[in-house]
């Protein structure tokens, strides 16, 4: 869902961080050649994960939900020299595009992948990080957040995808569609938990920021 007019969209485009070229043949294979292709970050959040990555300068990345790769590869370009990204995908057929897009881009010494259940992956990870980004099945976005918040750094992020569901959010909800209903209760879920500070930027599908406080 385009939240802006298309002549605005198209705007911003041309007024932010131009994809870089490898991403953008990534872009293209996606579309080409996987199912949902509009799962791929794309270019405006794609620039907005990198800056976000610069800004916080993490040491440890956690990213629910590989795809074809693009997102690790945005959030890569902020790690820290001895940085490191854990990704995690249920989906092993996407490991080819995901590995080959790693390897072009410099960063497969960097990145771990896993492939499974995050639930059950997540709680082996031994780690803190600095930085979580979610973007995976939605019915489980708020037990992704219980699994992660006590590996995370206290002022570190979480960012999570798709929270306002082109537009879904806000209208009447069917019965059978527990994907939005999932996302409005993971949203109530995180307005009402003090132990963190948040903030939805309205990015294609809606990104929602959280910094741990405690």
């Amino acid at each position: 869902m385009n939240f802006l007019p298309e002549e605005l969209e198209n705007y911003i485009d041309i007024h932010c961080d131009e994809e870089p070229e490898l991403l953008k043949k990534l872009n293209h294979e996606t579309w080409e050649k996987v199912i949902n292709p509009r799962m791929l970050s794309g270019h405006l959040q794609g620039r907005v994960l990198s800056m976000l990555s610069h800004m916080i300068k993490p040491l440890n990345i956690l990213e629910i939900g590989t795809y074809t790769g693009y997102s690790a590869i945005c959030l890569a370009e902020g790690l820290q020299k001895d940085g490191k990204i854990d990704t995690i995908d249920i989906n092993e057929e996407l490991e080819s595009i995901a590995k080959k897009y790693f390897v072009k881009s410099g960063i497969e010494n960097k990145i771990n992948s896993w492939f499974g259940d995050a639930k059950n992956i997540i709680p082996t990870l031994n780690k803190k990080y600095d930085l979580v980004f979610i973007d995976a099945d939605k019915i489980n976005y708020s037990n992704y957040f219980d699994l992660v918040f006590d590996k995370i750094n206290i002022g570190g992020y979480i960012i999570v995808d798709n929270v306002l569901w082109s537009g879904k959010v806000i209208q009447k909800i069917k019965p059978d569609d527990m994907d939005t209903k999932a996302i409005v209760a993971f949203n109530k879920k995180i307005q009402q938990d003090k132990r963190v500070q948040n903030v939805i930027l309205p990015v294609r599908d809606g990104l929602m920021i959280l910094r741990k406080m405690v």
